[in-house]
């Protein structure tokens, strides 16, 4: 804090030093600093540079006395207010005291003066304005404290801002998350079912209004269950990711690409010429697709089946047209996997006559109109019966006995077809265990699969049928028609299955649905079926050299080979010089219910070695005396 000042004014030398002598004890002790002036014109320059708390004047200076001294302090603002002791040795009347009071003097003094009265009246306004002193001291600091508490105040206000803003801003970000996470898929980051919903009632308000249209793709991953299987989730999800990429690659900014879940996508084209567009960017799609994908380090080839629906013509609303682009889409994969189809009224009516297909064949296993017919076949060269093929029919109450191959390809249940499946099974290892039972303990029963029954739960459901029927697995064999092996990526490790199991293998109708080699070496097939066609053309240009074509590709596979469709003694004989291993058809037996195949199967044997066409082979078996039947 700084010590208050106090001036000394006086010409005289001697008076000066009397003063100061006076003042000096206290301005040592520390209590003010005395600054002396000789003259009005110093004291007033003293005033200039120092603020004083109190000021002593000598009233008779020369050049500017006290009074004009006085004036001259008081005029300046900065000095106003400041104390002014006036003091001379010369006695004047009141009216010379009275004008030193107006001169803004606080009191005036006559020399000699008394020492104890000058320094009280000093010691007044020094401590008065210690004070001053003391309370501006204390202003600053408060001030300063105050503007420390306004500077910490401010920027306590600037963090809290600043959180506020961050929460806002975090917020926000939530929000958009939240909103994103709504309507986008989290895997692909397309858009989901739920926005995809919204997006189709705004483009049927939008072609409403402006009478346009507008195009859905259905999209549906190739082999994507077969590829998740085998190489896992992981890779499952990056394929996903990889293929969500390309149909954003492939379409307009302004089309919209949706995640329905699984391996289902659909892209909604809008605008003049969306029908044409649907077409062009299919095209580009399956181009996209027909690259490889690069999963964990190796190249995996998929494709998707695409079908298109259009508004308005394939439906009302959004809800119809997009069912019905869902149909195209199944007929697409069920023609050809990688195809395009546009939807047709006619898909909706074959979707509704499998739906009463399917009906009528639940009802069916519920009431017992399945039935198995059995038809033999036999070594080609010593036509000694090799075992039996168990074929499904239906006791069709209102089209009456139909043959699997007219009523299974109108089912597209899987489940449905399982149980089929299933139950086809059962009751040809039930049969075989009677005639194993009634002497035939090394009859072989062939059973065809029903559509789609090759599956992970195949080798429990065969080994299950087994141990309830008492038969050995090698006296089984199954046939899956060639046709359910041609894009069928999941079959393997269930044949595997089977197969080490001990039950036999064989391809049924090879030949008719082109089915590649690689199938055929991969897979842990026993034999392969000439399909019967075939074996019609047998007397015709080239049909024999076909033949013989299929049965060296047989050996070279390590497979047996039977032909099916065998009608004349000359097919045989064909047959029989190619090296074909075994034979079947209208020659041998047509197909027929257990109990006519058993009177077949148990007839006394013949001593002709080789029938003829018309007769029937007859196995070496003894013939029992009683035999049962499985009730059909």
């Amino acid at each position: 804090m700084q010590i208050p000042k106090v001036l000394l004014a006086n010409d005289d030398p001697a008076s000066l030093f009397a003063l100061q002598s006076l003042l000096d004890q206290p301005a040592l002790d520390g209590e003010y600093e005395l600054i002396t002036a000789t003259s009005g014109h110093e004291a007033l320059r003293q005033v200039l540079m120092h603020e004083f708390a109190v000021i002593l004047l000598d009233v008779n200076m020369p050049g500017m006395d006290g009074f004009e001294t006085a004036d001259a302090i008081h005029s300046h603002p900065r000095s106003a207010a400041v104390p002014i002791i006036f003091i001379t040795a010369h006695y004047a009347d009141e009216m010379h005291r009275l004008q030193a009071y107006q001169k803004g003097a606080v009191d005036y003094l006559f020399t000699p003066v008394i020492p104890q009265i000058l320094q009280t009246k000093v010691a007044v306004f020094v401590a008065l304005t210690r004070n001053n002193l003391e309370l501006v001291a204390k202003t600053d600091e408060l001030s300063a404290l105050y503007q420390d508490l306004r500077v910490q105040r401010l920027q306590d206000l600037e963090r809290i801002n600043a959180e506020l803003e961050l929460e806002v801003a975090e917020r926000k970000l939530a929000e958009t998350r939240a909103h994103e996470l709504s309507i986008r898929d989290a895997l692909t980051g397309l858009v989901n079912r739920r926005a995809l919903i919204q997006q189709l009632e705004h483009a049927l308000a939008y072609a409403e209004r402006h009478h346009s249209q507008f195009a859905l793709l259905f999209l549906d991953l190739d082999r994507f269950k077969s590829i998740n299987d085998q190489l896992g989730h992981e890779a499952g999800d990056e394929l996903l990711r990889q293929f969500a990429g390309r149909l954003q690659a492939a379409v307009r900014v302004s089309d919209v690409v949706a995640r329905l879940g699984g391996d289902e996508f659909v892209v909604l084209l809008e605008g003049a010429g969306a029908s044409a567009n649907a077409a062009r960017v299919a095209r580009k799609i399956e181009q996209a697709n027909a690259q490889p994908f690069e999963i964990g380090g190796q190249p995996i080839f998929t494709s998707s089946s695409i079908g298109i629906g259009l508004y308005p013509q394939d439906g009302a609303s959004a809800a119809i047209v997009l069912r019905n682009a869902d149909t195209a889409m199944y007929h697409a994969k069920q023609h050809r996997r990688g195809s395009i189809e546009y939807f047709r009224e006619e898909l909706n009516a074959r979707e509704v006559e499998h739906a009463r297909w399917a009906a009528e064949l639940q009802r069916a296993l519920g009431n017992g109109e399945l039935a198995l017919h059995y038809q033999p076949h036999a070594d080609v060269r010593t036509r000694a019966l090799s075992g039996v093929e168990a074929l499904l029919y239906w006791r069709h109450p209102r089209d009456g006995l139909l043959a699997a191959a007219q009523f299974l390809h109108r089912v597209t249940d899987r489940k449905l077809l399982d149980q089929v499946g299933d139950w086809t099974i059962g009751a040809a290892c039930a049969q075989a265990a009677l005639w194993h039972k009634a002497g035939l303990p090394a009859l072989v029963m062939s059973v065809n699969l029903a559509s789609m029954h090759v599956h992970s739960t195949l080798p429990e459901r065969v080994a299950a049928h087994l141990a309830k029927c008492g038969i050995e697995a090698g006296l089984l064999e199954l046939e899956i028609a060639e046709r359910l092996l041609v894009g069928a990526d999941d079959v393997k490790p269930a044949l595997d299955a089977v197969r080490v199991a001990g039950v036999r293998l064989a391809v049924d109708d090879f030949g008719s649905a082109g089915a590649s080699l690689t199938i055929l070496r991969d897979l842990p097939f026993d034999a392969l079926k000439i399909d019967g066609a075939f074996v019609r053309d047998i007397g015709a240009e080239g049909g024999a050299d076909m033949v013989a074509a299929i049965i060296h590709l047989a050996r070279a596979l390590g497979l047996s080979v039977r032909a099916l469709g065998v009608d004349s003694e000359a097919q045989l004989e064909v047959l029989a010089a190619l090296g074909c291993d075994q034979f079947q058809g209208a020659l041998l037996g047509e197909p027929a219910p257990a109990p006519a195949m058993s009177a077949l199967l148990f007839a006394p044997l013949q001593n002709t070695p080789i029938p003829r066409a018309g007769s029937t082979i007859r196995p070496p078996f003894p013939l029992p005396k009683n035999e049962d039947t499985v009730d059909e």
